[in-house]
């Protein structure tokens, strides 16, 4: 299979990309459900990029004791990596979106009327965007933070915003696990496997 043959969305330069990401909350397995998808779209034979979590490389405090200007980072740093991306690959797969990095400046800032225009706008470039829910705490990674409750106020944030911001999300079946990979391939209406080849065509 070419990459012609799967009809891409067009993007505002009229070129055939598609940009989704992995939502949700810390600890839910976002980046495992990134790296799958991406060899999925692999075996589809399009040109895959991840955009990797941008908190981890922030240079200010996150998590618990996040400020404005850390997620303010993030959230911009976020934005200039998926441009950067969508100018070289034909998929894009994101580890967050806009809106999770907002979420966090909510939970430590308030609302920030500024803001959300941006990330209302930003958000509708993703073609889909995949809720993961909380199945269990967090476990510590040398970055993520561990508090339970820190975790569900972030997923309920996230909640919050989705609604109030009037954002399109798929969210993913706490009970199916083993499928979410399938399930947002599906939505993308993407093949789940690749095609077989007619051998006996390609000897014509």
């Amino acid at each position: 299979m070419s990459a012609t043959s799967i009809l891409l969305p067009l993007d505002a330069l009229g070129r055939r990309r598609l940009k989704v990401a992995f939502v949700g909350t810390h600890g839910v397995g976002k980046t495992t459900l990134c790296f799958d998808l991406a060899a999925q779209l692999k075996r589809l034979d399009l040109g895959v990029d991840i955009v990797k979590e941008v908190a981890r490389r922030c240079p200010l405090p996150i998590n618990e004791d996040t400020t404005f200007d850390a997620q303010a980072w993030i959230l911009h740093t976020q934005i200039a990596e998926e441009i950067e991306a969508a100018s070289h690959y034909e998929v894009v797969v994101c580890d967050r979106s806009v809106l999770d990095n907002y979420a966090y400046l909510v939970a430590r800032v308030g609302r920030r009327p500024e803001l959300e225009p941006l990330v209302r706008e930003w958000v509708s470039g993703y073609q889909a965007l995949f809720k993961v829910p909380v199945l269990s705490a967090p476990t510590f990674d040398g970055k993520r933070a561990v508090s339970p409750s820190f975790q569900h106020e972030i997923d309920a944030i996230i909640d919050d915003l989705v609604r109030d911001l009037g954002i399109a999300v798929h969210h993913l079946d706490p009970q199916d696990r083993d499928q979410w990979t399938a399930h947002a391939l599906l939505q993308l209406g993407l093949p789940t496997q690749p095609p077989q080849i007619d051998l006996f065509a390609l000897r014509d």
